[in-house]
Formats: structure tokens, C-alpha cells, sequence
């Protein structure tokens, strides 16, 4: 998993409440192999006609076509588990969705896969909607070992996030890699133990 530190880019504003993964990734997308192609899949429905022609959304203009970083309303990214809709807003370029509150399961997918669910209150994510609209490509600064983000205007907003989800972050380690974090302690857990036991490994190997 690639690590997250530090991220300045296009903000997109997304004022709608209760968006949830169904239409982040729709459901006949959820076995695509993960890859470019879920660049596409991102708000399928609502970007794209039957036959394949843009429709008018705020992903399909410029400078939001560009856009790496989301700001949403509340409770993004309730509704199914699919992680496919991390893989949607990460094949687009998004690394990080700011809003006041988030489906449980879509934060702890999006710390699995690179991308930054970051909690602001609700005034200050209205606020910042409000600056990104009155200035279209206005650019966001994340700082996540400061825990902030400027604003274009400079104005700076702190943010709590736990510190294991901060971790892996910053780390890249996606559960995989976090269990792998331990495996010099586990081999010499598994030598101590197999040294203590022998008898539960010879009694194994004679079943083979």
C-alpha cells in the first residue's frame, strides 16, 4: 500500500448528505479486477449515459477531473461494505475524502487502501465547500504527522484521527503488512513454543 504524509491538490465539493458506496460503485462493478478501469466506475451511474457519453457532473468538469482530494457532506460512504468503492475513488486520484462523519466500514477501507477519511466538524467541512465553490481548483494542504490542512486562504484546521489508522497511514501497511510488522516476534514465539512442545510436532509428523 502506498504511504499517505503529506497531500496538496484540487479539492471537489460534494453537498450531498448520505452518499453512500452503492453509488460511489455501483453493484455489477463490485468483481472488476481492481485497476485504471475503476477510474471510471466512480459515481458510474451518475457520470455516464447508457451508451457511454458524460453526463453533467462535477467529476466530468474541469478542474474537478483533477481532483485529488473530497469534500463531502455527512455520513459518506454508508450503506454496503464493498471496497470496491475505495478502489473507485483511488483509480480516479482521490487519496483523501474530508467530511463530519463517515460510514464506519468505508473509513476503515479507505486506511486499507491509502486514502485519508478525515473528520473535520461540520462547520468547518461547510465552510470549505463553500471556499471550493466560490473558487473552482482551489487546492487543499494535508499534513497528516501534523494532523492539519490549509486551506487556499491559509486558514488552518487540526483533525483527530486514531493513532493505529495514523500509522498504517503513514506506514503503507495494509493489514498484510501490518500482521508482517511481527514476524520476526511470531518465528520466535513459534521457536520457544515447538522447543517447549516437541512432542505435539512429533506426534504431527508421524500422523503425515
Amino acid at each position: 500500500m502506498e504511504a499517505f504524509t503529506k497531500l496538496k491538490g484540487i479539492a471537489v465539493p460534494i453537498d450531498e448528505p448520505n452518499v453512500d458506496t452503492n453509488q460511489i460503485c455501483p453493484t455489477r462493478f463490485n468483481k472488476v479486477p481492481r485497476g485504471p478501469a475503476y477510474a471510471k466506475v466512480l459515481f458510474h451511474d451518475r457520470r455516464f449515459n447508457l451508451d457511454g457519453t458524460e453526463k453533467e457532473h462535477i467529476f466530468n468538469i474541469e478542474p474537478f477531473k483533477r481532483a485529488r482530494i473530497v469534500v463531502a457532506d455527512r455520513n459518506w460512504g454508508c450503506g454496503s461494505s464493498r471496497e470496491s468503492a475505495v478502489y473507485a475513488l483511488y483509480e480516479f486520484g482521490i487519496r483523501c475524502v474530508i467530511a463530519s462523519s463517515f460510514g464506519d466500514i468505508h473509513a476503515n477501507n479507505c486506511t486499507k487502501n491509502g486514502v485519508l477519511a478525515l473528520v473535520l466538524p461540520e462547520a468547518d467541512v461547510i465552510a470549505l465547500r463553500k471556499q471550493l465553490h466560490e473558487k473552482p481548483g482551489a487546492e487543499l494542504d494535508i499534513d497528516l504527522a501534523a494532523q492539519t490542512v490549509i486551506d487556499a486562504s491559509g486558514r488552518k484546521y487540526t483533525f483527530d484521527i486514531p493513532p493505529a489508522r495514523k500509522k498504517c497511514l503513514l506506514e503503507g501497511l495494509d493489514d498484510i503488512a501490518r500482521t508482517e510488522v511481527y514476524e520476526a516476534q511470531t518465528a520466535a514465539f513459534e521457536a520457544a513454543y515447538r522447543a517447549e512442545r516437541p512432542w505435539l510436532y512429533q506426534a504431527n509428523a508421524a500422523q503425515n
